[in-house]
């Protein structure tokens, strides 16, 4: 099969390379997918796992890449839930080889069902995105309806999640990035904008919960607008700064089949809509991984046409 590999840290996304690689067999409780198309987050390049396995041993040339959606292909021993020829999306463990790879062995249980009317690119745009919004606004910050929210990097493929799912819930969401995403942001449901450049961030006052996706100063100062109880959630790494009367949480997305498929459900009936700021085929997507600017949104790759 084809897939792109990493083989050296320092050299980033200009190491990437599309090269051929044996198919993948399924083990125990694993599918074998076959990739119609993958989602890839470009600071997978600095995460040990994808260098190292959990006993930090060497494990290049890795596949990277996360998110996808396909087509199960063959089941693993004792593999249930799943069968032959389903539609499927989700989140593929960080320890193992990944997504951008015309096929890729997985767990099930990280898999959910694809429906039929949701194209492949938009199943691959939804695992880290929406997962990661669910389970901070959720499972972390407690979220209910009535509470403020403030969604940094609103425009983004996160933060449009964040607001999106946020606003369903009944909250208030105060949206925050550059000037350029101040309208893309409104568009997605925020009901205020922060202009992280040009705008005193302090001036929008108190909030239940701020989601935080870019640290450093920005999240110091946040920690600041934490109402009594409040809680600061962050996908950066450990919080650097606590709210003086709530809590922060810094946390992992983790694959969940439920909760995709609730998420899922929500793109069908029009509730929630993807953000994707880029599409590309697996024959271009070395350069296309290549970030030559900044890009809005998730970076796509249609393995198959």
């Amino acid at each position: 099969m084809k897939a792109i590999v990493v083989t050296e840290r320092a050299a980033g996304t200009a190491g990437m390379k599309l090269v051929d690689r044996p198919e993948p067999q399924a083990s125990i409780n694993d599918v074998v997918v076959r990739v119609h198309a993958s989602g890839f987050v470009p600071t997978e390049l600095t995460w040990p796992s994808t260098w190292t396995d959990r006993l930090e041993r060497d494990r290049t040339p890795s596949i990277p890449g996360h998110e996808l959606a396909g087509v199960v292909t063959a089941l693993g021993y004792g593999t249930t839930g799943l069968s032959v020829g389903q539609r499927v999306f989700g989140l593929a463990d960080w320890y193992r080889d990944g997504t951008l790879a015309e096929y890729v062995a997985i767990e099930a249980r990280n898999l959910a069902p694809l429906p039929g009317d949701v194209d492949f690119t938009v199943g691959a745009s939804l695992p880290v995105s929406g997962l990661t919004a669910w389970q901070g606004l959720f499972q972390h910050g407690r979220l209910q309806a009535g509470q403020s929210v403030l969604a940094h990097g609103a425009a983004g493929a996160v933060g449009s999640m964040v607001t999106q799912l946020a606003r369903e819930a009944g909250a208030y969401v105060i949206g925050s990035g550059r000037a350029a995403d101040r309208q893309t942001a409104l568009d997605f449901g925020a009901k205020e904008f922060v202009d992280l450049d040009n705008d005193a961030l302090e001036d929008i006052g108190k909030v239940d919960l701020v989601f935080d996706v870019i640290g450093g100063d920005i999240q110091k100062r946040s920690a600041g607008l934490i109402r009594v109880g409040g809680t600061l959630v962050t996908i950066v790494g450990p919080a650097e700064a606590r709210p003086s009367d709530g809590l922060a949480v810094d946390f992992v997305v983790e694959a969940d089949r439920a909760q995709l498929s609730e998420i899922v459900q929500r793109v069908r009936d029009g509730r929630l809509r993807t953000n994707i700021g880029n599409i590309s085929i697996f024959d271009d997507a070395v350069t296309a991984l290549n970030p030559t600017r900044r890009r809005k949104g998730n970076t796509i790759i249609r393995v198959r046409p």
